[in-house]
């Protein structure tokens, strides 16, 4: 706008002042104030993303959180028209990359992908520099994974009704292995411990891999894992499906039964990946990062490669999944306290 078009001319023989033209020019500047005021503004949605999106997982590479991440993150971009970054950023029980988004920008471009062990750190830790609940907003879940209970072929029981009764005559002489103390695994092992009011005894390794093995050599005889890679070892008999984690049979094994219904009544636990925003995100970015995310999760192509991990795709709501999150901090916090971990 031409500002001299906006002061009014002088009139014939009018003499001016230093006072009166700069009045004039005052309430010129107010004048273009209140037009640029009035001009309306893109909002934030509209701007978002501005530059590539950056989604901190904090894991090595390679690992379930890693591969579901970059497997939903291509989707992603593509909705959202720009490159969907994975950024590994191990270290402290996944704390380290975690703190990293809590203390980024809340506009949309730093994320979080991370696991179960989000709602278990907080009890291991102390003075951690964020908090679950106050530090993030959840955006939507990518995927959940089933567990199958399997027992070592030397195991005289043909299901968990018999698995408990030993238990129960014989405390503490089943040995279950587990990735780590503090692991998915072995806290899921310790909630099928208290609902079943049973007494088994932990074997800690540093991984499920090893795990896994530790089983088929006959060191442990029982173990909750993941349904992928217990597969192929159930097909040739080198370990025994007792139950899967999960309220639902697994379409994999469909034969094999739920521990609700085996007996451990309203067992329902999986393990899952999700994706979480800075507090503070504004409700449009997060609507925006929410419907990407979501259907990308859904996406026929990402469904079957998740699948293929063992995964089962979610893209649930915001909502929802919020309410997930802070149900499963309680339930692990007053676990957690029992175990004295």
């Amino acid at each position: 706008m031409n500002v001299m078009t906006i002061i009014p001319p002088r009139l014939p023989g009018e003499m001016t002042t230093m006072k009166q033209a700069m009045s004039r020019f005052m309430d010129t500047l107010l004048f273009v104030g209140c037009v640029v005021l009035l001009v309306p503004h893109a909002p934030a949605s509209d701007r978002f993303p501005e530059r590539p999106i950056r989604v901190i997982v904090p894991f090595s590479p390679g690992g379930g959180s890693d591969l579901v991440a970059r497997v939903v993150s291509e989707k992603m971009g593509e909705a959202l028209g720009v490159s969907v970054l994975v950024d590994n950023r191990p270290g402290a029980g996944s704390t380290l990359g975690t703190a990293l988004v809590a203390q980024a920008a809340p506009d949309g471009h730093t994320l979080l992908s991370s696991s179960a062990s989000f709602v278990f750190s907080p009890n291991f830790y102390t003075n951690l520099p964020y908090d679950p609940v106050k530090s993030f907003r959840p955006i939507t879940m990518f995927a959940r994974t089933p567990m199958v209970l399997v027992v070592h072929p030397s195991l005289p029981v043909k299901g968990v009704k018999d698995l408990l009764e030993i238990a129960r005559r014989r405390p503490g002489e089943i040995l279950y292995g587990s990735s780590g103390v503090g692991s998915n695994l072995h806290l899921n092992t310790a909630l099928i411990e208290r609902m079943a009011g049973i007494r088994l005894t932990h074997v800690p390794y540093k991984g499920a891999g090893l795990a896994q093995i530790a089983l088929m050599s006959g060191e442990i005889q029982m173990l909750l894992t993941g349904i992928q890679p217990a597969i192929p070892f159930l097909r040739t008999g080198k370990m025994r499906a007792l139950a899967v984690s999960t309220k639902e049979r697994l379409p994999v094994v469909p034969e094999v039964p739920t521990l609700d219904e085996a007996g451990v009544r309203g067992f329902d636990s999986a393990g899952w990946f999700g994706l979480f925003a800075p507090a503070g995100t504004p409700d449009s970015i997060a609507q925006r990062l929410h419907q990407a995310a979501s259907r990308a999760a859904r996406n026929p192509v990402v469904v079957k490669q998740l699948a293929g991990e063992g995964s089962v795709a979610v893209g649930n709501s915001s909502v929802e999944f919020t309410a997930f999150v802070h149900a499963e901090i309680a339930k692990w916090a007053k676990l957690i306290r029992e175990l004295k971990i």
